[in-house]
């Protein structure tokens, strides 16, 4: 089980009241939503391992460089002396930190690599793997994975996640008319506002599927420009034909890396956890006694 750990926490930090405070009034809201998240994902679907995902670079410059309005409306802060810095409430950026060192004192595996977004762990750890697949996450970014061959799935909180979207080929045909790597054209395709991706003007949702299914890949669609043969519309022709530096350079930005140098770490999911006394400091200063018992108790299990 793969998580996207930032997914997660920030609907977490939505969806439990930030009257759910440390002794010190402190918000813990996204820690203890996350703890708990991952309680009820371990007791419904019996991972073998688990991978809390980090993003190291949630805007890799390689990725910008190709297209600089890629997530450029989620700035806040840019300054000469450090990267740009994502846009995050004021009570969730200090409660990460404590996500960080409460996964680490449980001994949950956190894995982030310098200039890769979590996607990208996601995508070389779901490349690497050798069994089932199961990626959380709600970023439909990430349906781009999904293969029955691989027993690749995504399962997408519909409600926090104990409902969950079981996302595999079938439900892709049936929502968007694609599979895993057509989810990918098809973004690239009709653009992403939320993560400030223009995509071909004049060309949405489901125009994309219907070029896709009769030309079969991105590919096959631009081949189609070039073909007078082809039964592309005057203006679907003009308009891919305009967009051709785009979809020269949409691909590497849009589909998550499958190459990355990950650090060694151990998936196995804990009995007991890794560091008893800082999980025991962790719980006293930020009052975490419950979730935490709750998550120990399914891992025991």
């Amino acid at each position: 089980m793969l998580l996207d750990t930032a997914s997660l926490y920030f609907r977490a930090y939505f969806g439990v009241p930030d009257s759910v405070r440390a002794p010190d009034g402190t918000p813990v809201n996204a820690v203890r939503g996350l703890l708990d998240f991952i309680a009820r994902l371990v007791q419904d679907h019996h991972p073998d391992e688990l991978v809390a995902c980090m993003d190291a670079d949630w805007r890799p410059h390689w990725r910008v460089d190709l297209i600089p309005s890629y997530k450029a409306h989620r700035v806040a802060v840019e300054t000469a002396a450090g990267p740009d810095e994502e846009e995050v409430p004021d009570t969730l950026a200090p409660q990460v930190p404590v996500i960080e060192a409460a996964l680490d004192a449980l001994g949950i595996a956190r894995v982030g690599v310098a200039g890769y977004e979590a996607d990208d762990v996601i995508g070389t750890l779901a490349g690497r793997a050798t069994g089932p697949v199961d990626i959380v996450t709600g970023d439909r970014d990430l349906y781009q994975l999904v293969s029955d061959a691989r027993q690749v799935r995504v399962l997408y909180p519909l409600k926090g996640v104990g409902t969950l979207q079981i996302t595999d080929e079938a439900v892709l045909a049936e929502k968007y008319g694609v599979d895993g790597p057509g989810y990918a054209d098809l973004a690239l395709l009709r653009g992403d506002p939320s993560d400030g991706l223009p995509g071909v003007p004049g060309i949405g949702e489901k125009t994309a599927a219907k070029l896709l299914d009769a030309y079969g890949s991105l590919d096959g669609i631009m081949a189609a420009v070039d073909d007078p043969a082809s039964k592309l519309t005057p203006a679907q022709r003009r308009r891919l034909d305009e967009a051709r530096p785009y979809v020269a350079v949409a691909p590497k930005v849009v589909k998550v890396a499958s190459d990355v140098p990950l650090p060694p770490f151990d998936p196995t999911l804990p009995k007991a956890p890794a560091d008893p006394e800082a999980l025991s400091d962790l719980v006293r200063r930020w009052g975490l006694g419950g979730a935490v018992e709750r998550l120990l108790s399914t891992l025991r299990a």
